[in-house]
């Protein structure tokens, strides 16, 4: 049955039929910015068309060349799972995975990873060991030395640019603002505290004179991780390098965050100590509360941007509000600590 708020693409990439390759029970997955199908042993991830400012896939050029950086940076950390970028077509008002024909959408294809393994399951379970986190951090650390942290690179450490991001931000949730989910008081708390500490103009050069700023990963957090007989971290940002272009900091703390949101703080201790010790990165802690909140208000404005997509069922979109109203909440804590 088709489902008239999707486009007409993802409607036919919903039957069996569409793959060259068997895939079983078809699995949709939607965010604020991807339409994601589970088909078999394969994953296939499409862009929506949507200009949020932080991230533009206005036009089909755009969503194509965003394909080829996705399949480009992800393969620094896990090359065996981004496989190719894909397209569909439409001939005679038929649509064709990689046919002949008018191209109507660019997508990249990649290994399914086991459902079971995906850390953002096995942390609600309860079933996330230091031995993972150990893994996960002897990753980073050799990933973040040999990352790119040239002038254009560091230019984006500075103060002022990362107020630009994190101003972004307030900017784009604006429109939520006094709602259930970000109260007014709640939404000044934290734009109060963003704004005090990015006074501190020396330790943001302290952290790019130590070579702290770097191309990383820019989404890390359990979504993105999974804990099979191998680890793999996978969905870098490829669609904004300033929110790549950061402190090495502000990645490890989204994923700290996580652990902390899901109630596993002791872990998130253990994984911020460990990466310290095997980095080398004293400073680290100077910044981890700031870069958390950063962290924490993202992700509860990713959900609201989710919860208000149309094609999402009512029950969906107000899990996300749920979501959403956690996150701010978190956010709001650590401006405290």
């Amino acid at each position: 049955m088709q489902n008239s708020k999707l486009p007409e693409f993802i409607d036919h990439l919903l039957l069996p039929d569409s793959y060259p390759h068997p895939a079983g029970d078809i699995e949709l997955v939607q965010t604020h910015i991807s339409f994601v199908i589970l088909a078999g042993r394969y994953v296939y991830k499409w862009k929506k068309t949507v200009d949020f400012g932080f991230v533009d896939f206005s036009s089909l050029a755009k969503r194509k060349y965003f394909c080829e950086q996705e399949l480009h940076l992800n393969r620094r950390l896990c090359p065996e799972i981004y496989l190719e970028v894909t397209w569909i077509s439409r001939e005679g008002g038929s649509f064709s995975l990689q046919g002949k024909g008018e191209i109507v959408e660019y997508g990249v294809k990649m290994v399914r990873m086991p459902e079971e393994g995906m850390m953002s399951r096995i942390i609600v379970a309860g079933g996330v060991r230091e031995e993972h986190l150990d893994t996960i951090v002897g990753i980073l650390v050799p990933f973040y030395r040999q990352a790119d942290g040239g002038e254009r690179v560091r230019a984006n450490g500075r103060a002022e640019a990362v107020g630009r991001i994190v101003f972004d931000n307030f900017a784009q949730t604006e429109r939520f603002v006094g709602g259930r989910e970000l109260s007014a008081e709640r939404f000044a708390a934290i734009k109060e505290f963003a704004q005090g500490f990015l006074r501190q103009e020396e330790l943001f050069a302290e952290r790019i004179a130590s070579g702290c700023i770097r191309d990383c990963h820019g989404d890390l957090y359990s979504g993105n991780i999974c804990l099979a007989d191998k680890i793999h971290i996978f969905d870098c940002i490829e669609f904004n390098e300033r929110l790549r272009f950061i402190d090495m900091a502000a990645d490890v703390a989204f994923l700290a965050m996580d652990l902390d949101f899901h109630g596993c703080s002791a872990l998130s201790d253990y994984f911020i100590s460990r990466f310290i010790r095997e980095s080398g990165d004293e400073g680290l802690r100077k910044v981890l509360n700031f870069y958390k909140c950063y962290r924490a208000y993202v992700r509860g404005k990713v959900s609201l941007l989710t919860a208000s997509d149309p094609s999402l069922e009512g029950k969906r979109a107000e899990a996300w509000l749920e979501t959403a109203g956690r996150y701010f909440q978190l956010a709001e804590e650590y401006t405290r600590r």
